[in-house]
């Protein structure tokens, strides 16, 4: 009887838990907008195609636009190389 008992008590307050976003950057846009909130606390909204973009939404804030460490984008595929051993003198 102990053993069902908590099991139920030790998993329903994990289920019962509140999912949270674990990362503040989304890694669907490029660039994104810091801003500070006037209770001095700062958010971050990732929602931005460009720079300028960004420029038009940040102005007359307190805010700054900033690339997103987090995009992908397109990556340029490493060199290719002729030679698979390098030469010993």
């Amino acid at each position: 009887m102990r053993i069902p008992a908590l099991a139920i008590l030790t998993t329903v307050p994990i289920l019962m838990a509140a999912p949270t976003l674990a990362q503040t950057y989304s890694p669907d846009y490029p660039v994104c907008l810091e801003v500070v909130s006037i209770d001095g606390g700062l958010y971050i909204e990732c929602g931005y195609t460009s720079l300028a973009q960004c420029a038009q939404s940040a102005s007359g804030r307190a805010a700054q636009c900033i690339i997103n460490p987090y995009y992908p984008g397109t990556r340029a595929l490493p060199g290719r190389r002729d030679r698979r051993h390098p030469r010993v003198y």
